[in-house]
């Protein structure tokens, strides 16, 4: 069963091998990097981040008041001829900037609207920078502004096609689970479960419940079938040996969906969930290796 290639793709698209060496910590060469006045750059349109936390800014800033910026941004051309574009750095142009510098260090390179997306997104993949909501933002945008299927910004991205349709169907949830989600309060598989639920007031009526007797992912799904009048699942016997549970986990992450492993002494039962045809299809794709 083959991989997605990783993260990293769109800006390898931009980064020929030769430049890519600039990116790291290392010396930066003079025929490939320009000092740019911080004042000529103007933020990413497409940014999918909304918020940075100002604490790490002040940390960043700091640090490059010390050490300058040693990884320089990625620009593109703005229609004025001396004004430039975000493509990726953001923070290190607003830690630039309130660090005084005059001028950074940067990589010219040219950019479609489309690119501005798919870079900005993945270097805050990367960096995992993203709210769940900035990312299903992002993929809106690729997908209904561009036209990209969800197997295409699957290989944009490096993310499975399944984890990128349940991470859009976050923008289907009700304004106060939206709420309760962007303020943390509750996570993204929480959400993930309320959406089984068919209306916006049950969604919201489960959320009091699990904010307010502080419900695992787990819980949550119990309480969603509960509501839907199925019984929930009986734990496994067995499920507090950690070699069941990374398991567990690791069958969870790889197949981005709920999964139950019941171990017994001779044998078991691997109970994989899923939530849409969509979902269904990815899962069959993938456990017979047609992807």
């Amino acid at each position: 069963m083959t991989r997605k290639p990783g993260l990293g793709k769109g800006l390898d698209a931009l980064i020929p091998s030769s430049d890519r060496t600039v990116i790291s910590e290392t010396a930066l060469p003079d025929s490939v990097v320009s000092l740019i006045p911080t004042d000529s750059i103007s933020p990413n349109p497409r940014q999918p981040r909304s918020l940075i936390d100002p604490s790490e800014l002040s940390e960043l800033a700091d640090s490059i008041q010390q050490h300058g910026v040693i990884q320089p941004l990625i620009l593109t051309q703005a229609a004025e001829t001396d004004q430039f574009i975000l493509i990726a750095g953001e923070r290190r142009w607003l830690a630039a900037q309130q660090a005084g510098l005059s001028l950074v260090p940067a990589i010219i390179r040219e950019a479609s609207e489309q690119q501005l997306v798919e870079l900005a997104l993945v270097e805050n993949v990367q960096r995992e920078d993203l709210e769940p909501l900035e990312t299903a933002e992002a993929y809106r945008q690729l997908s209904e502004e561009f036209g990209l299927s969800h197997e295409e910004i699957s290989n944009r991205v490096g993310k499975s096609r399944v984890s990128i349709t349940n991470t859009l169907r976050l923008l289907k949830l009700p304004p106060k689970v939206k709420d309760a989600l962007a303020a943390g309060l509750i996570s993204a598989g929480h959400a993930r479960a309320l959406l089984t639920l068919p209306a916006p007031d049950a969604q919201e009526a489960a959320l009091s419940t699990i904010i307010n007797h502080d419900l695992t992912v787990r819980q949550t799904e119990d309480l969603v079938r509960k509501l839907e009048g199925q019984k929930p699942d009986r734990p496994p016997k067995q499920s507090s040996r950690p070699e069941i549970l990374a398991l567990e986990d690791r069958l969870r992450q790889e197949l981005g969906t709920k999964v139950v492993l019941k171990h017994r002494r001779k044998g078991g039962t691997l109970v994989i969930h899923y939530y849409s045809e969509e979902e269904l299809n990815f899962l069959v794709d993938h456990i017979l290796g047609d992807r």
